[in-house]
């Protein structure tokens, strides 16, 4: 029976020697995760596949190099969620307009970050979440929890990067004044 690697061991197997087992285990262990988390943020199926796939592909090739610096699935979302700001960027106003008929369709289902947002125990963070419209936690989310950039974040939401940073900025005055 043979030792489980850890994800870093996989990392460098796959870097250092082209460890196809190893690329294909990282795959098993993170591509359904990455796959649902991505679609929380862009209902096509198709866009979400290639993203995985691309993601995976940079991992493989090593133009995405992990510098043993946080933890793996961390430095996964990174590059995934900066490839679907690509792919959604180069879709356009057309692949916007679609996004946001699907987020219409779909607003009655809370996603897995919205989830965790409303379940923080932190005193009285979860209510001042819960309470921020919809507009300004989707900034917050994608912000901060994603770590995308103003720039990033505008082409993910379909608003203008000033919007981003007033929502922001609106966001954290109201979190401000609810913990007050």
């Amino acid at each position: 029976m043979s030792e489980t690697r850890s994800d870093g061991e996989l990392l460098r197997a796959i870097a250092a020697d082209g460890d196809r087992r190893a690329f294909e285990e990282l795959y098993r262990r993170f591509a359904p995760w990455l796959t649902a988390r991505l679609r929380g943020r862009c209902s096509d199926a198709g866009i979400v596949d290639d993203v995985v796939q691309e993601t995976f592909l940079a991992v493989w090739r090593g133009t995405a190099r992990y510098h043993a610096e946080g933890d793996v699935a961390g430095w996964l979302w990174r590059i995934g969620s900066r490839r679907l700001v690509d792919a959604l960027r180069g879709d356009g106003a057309r692949g916007r307009l679609r996004q946001a008929l699907a987020r219409l369709r779909h607003r009655d289902e809370a996603s897995a970050e919205e989830r965790v947002l409303a379940g923080v125990e932190h005193g009285d963070l979860a209510g001042a979440l819960v309470r921020l419209s919809p507009e300004l936690r989707a900034v917050l989310q994608a912000t901060v929890i994603d770590g995308l950039t103003t720039r990033e974040a505008a082409v993910l939401l379909g608003i203008p990067p000033g919007t981003v940073k007033t929502r922001a900025m609106r966001a954290r005055k109201q979190l401000r004044e609810a913990l007050a």
